[in-house]
């Protein structure tokens, strides 16, 4: 007897019937005139063309647990809830993230959803795009060139080279450029000095193009940037060396929000992609603010878990934005329950009721940190076969207990069917009208008090330990003028803790904060926790082994 074949992500998405990118455009009341076209079934939406429409649209949040080599499908509810609500005749769209090629040839292999819940064309979206990461990393580097041109010329600003805070970017996973010497070569080689690479998500220009409302904002927050200092520990920006408006050339196009769609045909906007753990891990504020233009109802996500993603989304883009989020969701699998409950990896398709119950403290922290927002949730289910009856009544039991609704969801194997109990619950927060979002902390508190502040209140944590560089730099940043600025927490993404080992919900810990830097075009300062680092590493076996052409030019290997 045969096992019959489950098609890969990659087949389900090639296998799809797209509509014509025009056509989706018009669910949406925007004409050709309203487009930038990249072909039949990508397009770029004129931000000019939106702005005299007012918001309408409802913005609800999809996070998740602290993932887990089990796997929670974040992206896949995403996109499945919006297919679902879809279905049910509302008008909504769904806001992503771009992927970044380090992790799709690293890791992950894609990031654009996954089985009967994706956004399409797949094979674009997780590849070149429309361009919108050349075009980060080109200004980026830029930027560098400028610089080092600067040092060359001789150094007007008197920059001191050894406090040159500036590196360059890459949007690949690549260990080797974590540290770097440059300007060898005698003198017509520059001036020579210790230089990085960090991946293009972690890119300060990715975070502006993010938090940018339009194309003054974007020129301005670029000429904010902080690239060094001056041999008395002043800061030079990117505005001293006239780098600017050449950077915002750069960025011109790539401002403007992308417009794709679902499996199903709905309208979706993809664009930006900063990481979750080394930056704030949302999509841009244009595209959110777009869709809440065009939408009844707007989904979004934030990166990692709610930790991380959800609460920088709160405290940092919603606050940029001003936007107003009246639901969340957030997603788990039993199996990543389990993981969390002590349960070893090769057993996690085994019944194992009291691992799930262990484990569901990480969930219950995720679901009490959402709340201190203000913001009402339903729990997502992301059904495995393996998941038994006993283990999912631990779930619903446990979810009973706070006084949360848990909506099951296959909408990995079903699309938008799969997801119609989770979006009926997600319409109930919406209609209870209960929504009371506020921030967690006040800006204007000092930086050491912001971090302890989510270290207690988010990670639950005993307190912080700043490093002498962490402790100077505060000091620092905020002589500079930024102190009243929200702080980006740049830490491991599988634990609440700082230490990538301990899972569930840790306590008894503290938080080290091994530097604290600017992002000031961004309009944050970023405390660096742990050994997290901003140049990832490729993997023993990296997905790109598996990936090919075919002769018939069709893409194999891109799950």
């Amino acid at each position: 007897m045969t096992t019959a074949h489950v098609p890969t992500d990659i087949e389900i998405a090639q296998a799809a019937g797209l509509r014509a990118i025009t056509d989706v455009a018009a669910d949406l009341d925007l004409t050709p005139d309203d487009l930038i076209l990249y072909g039949q079934h990508k397009a770029k939406v004129r931000l000019e063309s939106l702005a005299s429409r007012p918001r309408k649209g409802r913005l609800v949040l999809v996070t998740a647990i602290n993932p887990t080599a089990a796997g929670e499908g974040k992206s896949t509810v995403t996109v499945g809830v919006t297919q679902a609500l879809r279905k049910l005749g509302h008008k909504v769209v769904l806001t992503m993230r771009e992927p970044s090629l380090g992790p799709v040839f690293g890791i992950k292999g894609g990031a654009a959803g996954g089985g009967y819940a994706q956004v399409v064309p797949m094979e674009d979206i997780n590849l070149h795009f429309t361009g919108d990461f050349h075009a980060i990393t080109s200004a980026h580097n830029l930027l560098a060139a400028l610089l080092d041109n600067h040092l060359h010329q001789g150094n007007a600003l008197g920059i001191d080279s050894r406090r040159i805070t500036w590196p360059r970017t890459i949007d690949m996973n690549d260990r080797a450029l974590r540290s770097i010497t440059i300007g060898l070569g005698g003198p017509l080689g520059g001036v020579p000095r210790e230089d990085r690479f960090v991946i293009t998500p972690a890119s300060e220009i990715q975070a502006i193009m993010c938090l940018s409302r339009d194309m003054d904002d974007l020129e301005a927050r670029l000429g904010r940037i902080v690239v060094g200092m001056t041999r008395d520990q002043e800061p030079v920006r990117a505005e001293q060396l006239k780098a600017q408006g050449a950077m915002t050339l750069l960025l011109k196009d790539a401002l403007n929000p992308n417009l794709v769609q679902t499996l199903e045909g709905g309208p979706a906007i993809v664009h930006c992609g900063p990481f979750g753990n080394i930056a704030h891990g949302c999509n841009s504020v244009v595209a959110t603010d777009a869709a809440l233009r065009v939408a009844d109802i707007v989904v979004t996500e934030a990166g990692f878990g709610a930790d991380l993603g959800a609460e920088k989304f709160f405290d940092i883009k919603c606050r940029v934005g001003e936007l107003n989020p009246e639901a969340a969701v957030v997603v788990a699998t039993i199996r990543a329950l389990k993981l969390h409950g002590g349960a070893p990896k090769n057993k996690l398709a085994d019944p194992d009721p009291d691992a799930v119950e262990r484990g569901f403290a990480n969930l219950r922290q995720h679901v009490e940190n959402v709340a201190k927002f203000g913001v009402p949730t339903v729990v997502a289910m992301n059904r495995f076969l393996s998941d038994s009856d006993e283990e999912l009544e631990v779930l619903r039991r446990g979810c009973e207990d706070m006084g949360v609704d848990v909506a099951m969801c296959e909408v990995w194997e079903k699309g938008g069917d799969g997801g119609i109990e989770l979006a009926e619950a997600v319409l109930q927060l919406l209609e209870g009208k209960r929504a009371q979002f506020e921030p967690i902390y006040d800006t204007a508190l000092p930086i050491r008090e912001k971090v302890q502040l989510i270290a207690k209140e988010i990670y639950r944590a005993d307190g912080v330990t700043f490093m002498p560089a962490a402790a100077k730099a505060a000091e620092r940043l905020e002589r500079w003028g930024l102190g009243d600025t929200p702080v980006c927490m740049a830490k491991t993404q599988y634990s609440f803790s700082d230490d990538a080992g301990l899972l569930g919900a840790p306590r008894g810990f503290e938080i080290t904060v091994r530097d604290i830097y600017p992002s000031a075009g961004a309009g944050f300062v970023v405390a660096l926790c742990g050994d997290i680092m901003t140049m990832p590493g490729l993997g023993k076996t990296p997905a790109a082994e598996k990936m090919r052409v075919a002769k018939d030019g069709t893409i194999e290997g891109l799950f």
